[in-house]
């Protein structure tokens, strides 16, 4: 992406070292039910595509809830601490019906987490270091939450590339519970987007 006009530099859906999602999957749809949470994907130990299709096939299997549509896989730059394998990140939409709630998700995505591995730590260092699976609950409809324990939207989404740009491919015209558009907070950051690759300082 151009870092003064916010544009995509090249083509999204061209070829990419990391593909495109399979036939198999579920694609994306620029319509969504209300009931409709998004979740941010990241992993860069081990096999990263493999940990993300883990994660995935987890969270489909969870009652009540259903994968509607998956990005692609983006290959990207470390945040918070360089020095590190890049990462492979991807945004999936997911529907759930009323016996779920934000927190109740949120304590499912950690119970993922740690059944693939991931030890979370609230020091520095390590939150943002390696890790096999990172799963990040980004919205939960429209809904609005500030808690120790969750704040939705996720407080560091509108800053990152590797977050936007994956859910833009899913739902170009999203407009978050404040009313900014997604298009406009992409359109605010600056990074380097070359296909499924994004670079980020």
């Amino acid at each position: 992406m151009d870092e003064k006009n916010g544009k995509l530099e090249g083509d999204s859906k061209g070829a990419s070292p990391l593909g495109q999602p399979e036939a198999s999957q579920p694609q994306p749809s620029a319509v969504f039910p209300t009931s409709t949470a998004f979740i941010g994907l990241g992993s860069n130990l081990g096999d990263p595509p493999a940990n993300l299709d883990k994660a995935c096939r987890a969270i489909d299997s969870l009652p009540g809830l259903a994968i509607i549509a998956a990005s692609s896989l983006y290959h990207t730059e470390p945040q918070g601490m360089h020095g590190q394998p890049w990462f492979v990140n991807q945004v999936i939409a997911v529907s759930y019906d009323k016996m779920w709630t934000a927190p109740g998700l949120l304590a499912a995505l950690l119970s993922i987490e740690a059944g693939l591995g991931r030890v979370r730590s609230r020091d520095g260092a390590r939150r943002f270091g390696p890790r096999p699976i990172d799963l990040d609950l980004l919205l939960f409809g429209s809904q609005v939450l500030d808690t120790p324990d969750l704040v939705l939207p996720h407080p560091r989404m509108r800053g990152r590339a590797f977050v936007l740009v994956p859910l833009a491919e899913l739902a170009p015209e999203l407009v978050f519970p404040d009313g900014e558009r997604l298009c406009d907070v992409l359109a605010k950051i600056a990074f380097q987007a070359h296909g499924n690759v994004i670079g980020q300082h």
